[in-house]
C-alpha cells in the first residue's frame, strides 16, 4: 500500500515564541526531522503544509484556520490515497507507530485513543468536501477532533510505553524538556 505523509507546520507558535518547524533538532530543523520521519516510515511522498517556500510547502488557503486549513490546503493539492498526518512539534515520534496506523486502518480516519495525531487520513474527494464544509462554516467548530468525529474515526489502543512519543512541544518550557 502506498502511504504519503502530511506534516502541519502552518502555525504561529505563538506559545513558543519562535518558529517551531525551525527548531534545531539533532543537527536539522524539527520540519526536516518531521519529514524524514515520515519517510522513514515508508511514505511515498511528503507535503508539507505552511509558508515554507524551501521546502515545497503548501500555504493555507484560508487563513488563521488552525490545523484544519493547513490540511485542507494539501489535501486539495495532493493525489486521492491514504496519508500520515503529523504536527511539526512531535518529535520523539516512532516510524512504528505510524506503522500500525496504517496496519490496522480502517474507514477514513485512524487515530490513537486520546491522541488527534498522527492519523491515518484517506484523502479523497469526500474527504475534502468535510473539510471544505467545516472550514466554510465560520460559527462551526473547527478542530481536529470535530473533523475526525465527522469521518467516524476508527480509534486504537495505545501502549502506556508509546505515550510518550506523542509529546507535543508547544512552549519553551515543553521544548526543553524533550530536547534535553
Amino acid at each position: 500500500m502506498s502511504i504519503n505523509g502530511i506534516v502541519l507546520a502552518g502555525g504561529l507558535s505563538s506559545r513558543m515564541g519562535r518558529d517551531k518547524a525551525l527548531l534545531p533538532w539533532q543537527g536539522r530543523t524539527l520540519l526536516e526531522h518531521m519529514r524524514g520521519l515520515l519517510k522513514q516510515a515508508g511514505a511515498r511522498e511528503v507535503w508539507v503544509s505552511g509558508n515554507y517556500p524551501a521546502f515545497g510547502a503548501v500555504p493555507d488557503r484560508v487563513a488563521r484556520c488552525g490545523p484544519l486549513g493547513g490540511l485542507y490546503s494539501v489535501a486539495m493539492r495532493m493525489p486521492d490515497g491514504p496519508a500520515w498526518v503529523v504536527p511539526v512539534d512531535t518529535p520523539l515520534l516512532a516510524p512504528q507507530l505510524l506503522q500500525r496506523l496504517a496496519a490496522e486502518r480502517q474507514g477514513a480516519c485512524t487515530i490513537f485513543d486520546g491522541h488527534p495525531f498522527p492519523m491515518l487520513l484517506n484523502v479523497d474527494n469526500a474527504t475534502r468536501s468535510v473539510l471544505a464544509a467545516m472550514l466554510d462554516d465560520a460559527q462551526g467548530q473547527r478542530s481536529v477532533q470535530a473533523f475526525q468525529r465527522r469521518l467516524q474515526m476508527h480509534v486504537l489502543a495505545l501502549e502506556g510505553v508509546d505515550e510518550a512519543c506523542l509529546v507535543n512541544c508547544n512552549t519553551p518550557e515543553q521544548w526543553e524538556d524533550v530536547a534535553s
